[in-house]
């Protein structure tokens, strides 16, 4: 099992959306943390290399993995329109 980190800004997001949508979220991310290695991470590209995103609905969260350290920080979390112009 993958340790889950949240940075401010990801934990920000996640308040701003309705309370079903951030559980669902929040889940999913559990679910990843405890499965990351049955899991193929979709790699971002361009200026967002190194990142991951996983897709919940209409929603994107981004993270990072330290596979060393069996951590996954996410970094942001928001719709699909919005989130990589951040």
């Amino acid at each position: 099992m993958y340790e889950l980190e949240w940075l401010p800004e990801a934990v920000e997001d996640l308040s701003r959306l309705d309370r079903p949508v951030a559980q669902r979220i929040f889940d999913k991310m559990r679910w990843l943390a405890e499965n990351f290695e049955q899991v193929t991470p979709e790699p971002l590209r361009g200026e967002w290399r190194g990142v991951y995103k996983l897709r919940v609905g209409p929603y994107r969260v981004l993270y990072t993995v330290d596979r060393e350290n069996r951590r996954i920080t996410v970094h942001l979390v928001g719709h699909r329109r919005d989130v990589y112009r951040r």
